[in-house]
């Protein structure tokens, strides 16, 4: 992809007007940023229809594509760290947070899941407690509940002690529970043995990202809704970005948080990311509000080791409701919500992935499991009554499900910690899965000081 198919012109045609902007901005003096009459949505704005071959352009510093609880941090983070650098954010969605971040439990996790040393352990440990004082300085929904790990088989006992010891490495309060005492937290939870984690707590995500999108505007960054990239090009010290209505913007640094379809912008950049995302949806259910005063506040099952997903779990909300779920199944689409949205592009992509393969071969018992409680309600209040015996499948209602943006690696390992690599000028984010949300602050300054790294 040439810089000049970035801009809507054929590779080699007179440079006109358009070449002579770029040589302007590569020399410093380019127009600032909507000089030329910006046709895409802003935060605040409307945008009128594109129009097919005028390709309206402009400059910034910093161009991020994605307008998730991540991208927006990162906005927020260049604007306080260096502030007048022109930062555009780029989002396909009508606004802010439609994907992964709206559509989680709301959980702000511990970090006590997370090997010492890892992304998600120095991530999870610093945002949570920044997230809970966000919340509070922004009159933002969320309350520190703290939650309950709960082994309901002996074989999870040796687990549960693992986590105990990790928690006391990262330094977070823990405390070791009992059958008794689990009931003193959760009187209707059943359980051979608990542990207590007491920073865990819930926030409203959504409500955080709109935060964090507005701080970014107020401090210059502009956020351009309904603007699908189709294309990237670079040449020289610049990046160009090419929407689906024809809009350009030209910047020195390009960040990749694309969440669902990162390793898609990636490949488009010209980089090659190294793994392919695999969608899983999780499904919820919420309990009926007659019977939702059965759980008090957040109980987890101790986890299986070999997969990256936490099991089914008890959660309520900031606004008082009580989610239970996620299971974990394959999407038949990157946005894949539910079992009717197919898109043959992107399952004939998965399909065709080796790793996808491998992962089925490792795991097909475990996923023959998620299937049934997929497509078995009965099969899904059995799980829920491992930790809940008071429920019935009356007590369920269907919940709006997310899709996890899973990194997989070739030969079928799933990317477990998170990723972010760079390119030339470009900087992706290919795997920040849960707890990318509770941890988004220090993420969004860690992928900031990167960007600005390559402004120099």
């Amino acid at each position: 992809m040439t810089f000049e198919q970035a801009e809507g012109r054929p590779a080699g045609q007179a440079p006109g007007e358009g070449a002579e902007a770029a040589r302007r901005a590569e020399a410093g003096t380019a127009e600032p940023a909507g000089a030329r009459g910006d046709d895409a949505r802003t935060a605040g704005a409307s945008r009128p229809a594109g129009t097919p071959g005028t390709a309206p352009r402009s400059d910034c510093d910093v161009v991020i594509i994605g307008a998730g609880i991540v991208g927006l941090s990162t906005a927020y983070a260049i604007t306080r760290a260096a502030p007048g650098t022109r930062v555009v954010v780029l989002e396909k969605e009508p606004g802010p947070a439609r994907h992964q971040t709206g559509r989680n439990s709301g959980v702000i996790h511990s970090g006590i899941y997370y090997p010492p040393g890892s992304l998600k352990a120095r991530f999870a440990l610093e945002g949570s407690a920044e997230m809970v004082k966000f919340c509070a300085e922004h009159d933002i929904p969320h309350d520190v509940t703290g939650k309950l790990i709960v082994a309901t088989d002996r074989a999870e006992l040796p687990r549960l002690h693992s986590l105990i010891q990790r928690g006391r490495e990262h330094g977070i309060p823990v405390r070791e529970l009992g059958p008794a005492q689990i009931l003193e937290y959760e009187p209707e939870v059943r359980g051979l043995a608990a542990i207590h984690v007491g920073t865990t707590g819930v926030a409203d995500f959504g409500a955080v990202a709109d935060r964090l999108g507005r701080l970014a505007t107020e401090a210059g960054a502009r956020i351009e809704y309904d603007a699908d990239v189709r294309t990237i090009g670079r040449r020289g010290g610049r990046v160009a970005v090419r929407t689906a209505a024809g809009r350009v913007i030209r910047a020195r640094a390009l960040v990749n948080c694309a969440g669902l379809h990162c390793d898609r912008i990636a490949r488009l950049a010209g980089d090659a990311p190294g793994m392919r995302i695999v969608p899983f949806r999780g499904e919820y259910y919420s309990l009926s509000p007659a019977r939702d005063s059965l759980v008090r506040g957040l109980v987890y099952p101790v986890p299986d080791p070999a997969f990256p997903f936490l099991g089914v779990h008890l959660t309520r909300g900031v606004h008082g409701e009580v989610h239970l779920g996620p299971n974990a199944v394959p999407a038949l689409a990157r946005e894949g919500y539910d079992w009717r949205t197919v898109r043959p592009a992107e399952l004939a992509g998965t399909l065709a992935y080796p790793g996808a393969w491998q992962i089925a071969r490792r795991h097909w018992r475990y996923g023959a499991g998620e299937l049934h409680r997929s497509l078995s309600k009965r099969a899904f209040t059995d799980a829920v009554r491992r930790l809940l015996p008071a429920i019935t499948a009356d007590d369920l209602i269907p919940a709006p499900a997310g899709v996890r943006a899973q990194a997989v690696l070739p030969d079928g390992t799933l990317v477990d910690d998170f990723l972010i690599t760079e390119g030339p000028h470009t900087i992706h984010v290919l795997n920040a899965p849960s707890p990318a949300a509770t941890a988004s602050l220090p993420i969004g300054r860690e992928i900031a000081g990167r960007a600005l790294g390559v402004l120099g």
